[in-house]
């Protein structure tokens, strides 16, 4: 195989979601100086579920018009698209406008619509132009998807975004009572946030730039003799070969594929859809697995990180936000030299990442209280909880994403769009739970009374 085509594929798979990624970390420094304040964490959740009109516009080409979808096209359009919103939201993202006499960050809520077009998009498009190459470089781009969520969170660090010091303050609790003619005060923590290295502004040209890097990785994949010569076999070639062997299969019926766990004989995939090599009960099994899984890690337990983590810490939740953007690449690189298609491990590994979850979310449903909060145990145990549910799914996408990739262009395309859907699902059904009936309690970093 082709160091160099590894490379670029790897590069590529990081503009997939570096930009969303790279804009949530960012947002301590961002929401001090906004109009919206912490109520933007929840528009920003709104405008990237929108945002999926992008992957539903292309899924429904390639349904309806196969075929008329250029999708390298596409993909010059999203990632020069987005490299250009990158480099406008460094410029505009603190400049506000006044609506119906509210003040609101118009720039920043319209720019961060469309990045998150382009990072959804991403989803239906990168994965089937994948299919271009061998089987082995799209672990490889998995491993790109994975970084594109950890180098922006170690550059956040490195700029300073969240750091701080508990410092002895005073705070009136009763500010309409006297106590001998003086006001009742109490001696209180507070949370007292250092300045960062760098600027918001400076972060943003470096997401542009990762984004221009994605593109110029594109363009190679597209125009080097080198990496053309790790082209897969075209999928007209392929198509001709099972028009070819049709007749045969028909007579060999008693080879089809059983269902999972049974030895029943089922109707196999109709050709319209990848190879025919899954059932239609395996088909329907993945594709819940997949669903239920992006749920999980995009949407779900991501939106109530800070409750499970912040009351053992603010450091507890940094290092869960950084070694758990270090496992999902990590998951990908195992997967380089362990790449597995059972069905059954798919099954249990998605079992034990989702008890792990359910972990999480009892601890953020504790929150502020929850189990050995005062304890080291505890910051270490969650932090672990963490770094394995990340792993263990990501792990379990790269499974999905490899039998997938058998099957066929079609198949990357769904699997892009379950993705989202999945992603989507969880998003609308955590929304109300988080900031309509405020299901979940903060915790105080500084100051936990239990």
């Amino acid at each position: 195989m082709s160091l160099i085509t590894h490379i670029l594929a790897c590069l590529f798979g990081m503009g997939s979601w570096v930009t969303i990624c790279g804009l949530w970390v960012e947002l301590p420094l961002i929401v001090p100086r906004v109009p919206e304040g912490w109520y933007l964490p929840s528009h920003l959740s709104i405008l990237t579920q929108i945002a999926n009109v992008g992957p539903l516009f292309v899924t429904l080409m390639h349904r309806f018009h196969p075929g008329k979808l250029n999708e390298t096209s596409v993909i010059y359009f999203i990632v020069s698209f987005g490299t250009f919103s990158s480099l406008l939201l460094a410029f505009f993202w603190k400049e506000t406008v006044v609506v119906q006499g509210v003040e609101c960050s118009f720039y920043l809520l319209i720019l961060t619509f469309f990045i998150s077009t382009v990072d959804c998009t991403s989803s239906v498009t990168f994965l089937p132009f994948m299919m271009q190459l061998k089987p082995q470089y799209l672990t490889t781009y998995y491993v790109g998807e994975g970084l594109s969520g950890l180098i922006p969170a170690l550059v956040a660090l490195i700029q300073g975004v969240g750091i701080m010091h508990c410092v002895n303050s005073t705070q009136n609790f009763n500010p309409n009572e006297t106590i001998n003619g003086s006001l009742d005060l109490t001696s209180y923590l507070i949370p007292h946030y250092l300045p960062a290295n760098f600027s918001a502004k400076a972060f943003f040209l470096f997401l542009a730039a990762m984004m221009f890097v994605c593109l110029v990785a594109f363009l190679l994949l597209n125009k080097l003799p080198v990496v053309a010569k790790e082209h897969s076999i075209s999928l007209k070639y392929k198509g001709a070969i099972r028009n070819l062997d049709f007749a045969k299969k028909k007579k060999k019926s008693s080879e089809q594929k059983p269902m999972i766990n049974s030895t029943n004989i089922i109707q196999r995939f109709s050709g319209t859809f990848g190879k025919g090599t899954y059932s239609w009960a395996q088909i329907v099994y993945i594709f819940i697995i997949l669903a239920w899984v992006n749920a999980l890690t995009n949407s779900v337990l991501l939106s109530v990180q800070s409750y499970s983590c912040l009351p053992y810490g603010n450091n507890t939740y940094h290092w869960s936000a950084t070694i758990a953007s270090l496992a999902n690449p990590l998951a990908c690189f195992i997967a380089m030299f362990y790449a597995q298609r059972s069905l059954l491990l798919m099954g249990y590994l998605t079992a034990f990442g989702s008890l792990i979850g359910v972990y999480i979310m009892t601890m953020a449903v504790l929150s502020p209280c929850p189990l050995l909060v005062n304890h080291i145990s505890g910051a270490i145990l969650m932090v672990a909880a963490w770094t394995f549910f990340v792993l263990t799914l990501s792990y379990v996408k790269v499974i999905i994403a490899v039998i997938l990739r058998d099957e066929g262009h079609g198949a990357l395309v769904w699997c892009g769009a379950v993705v989202q859907l999945g992603s989507l699902m969880g998003a609308v059904i955590m929304f109300p739970l988080v900031n309509v009936y405020d299901f979940f309690s903060s915790g105080d970093p500084c100051n936990t009374r239990c």
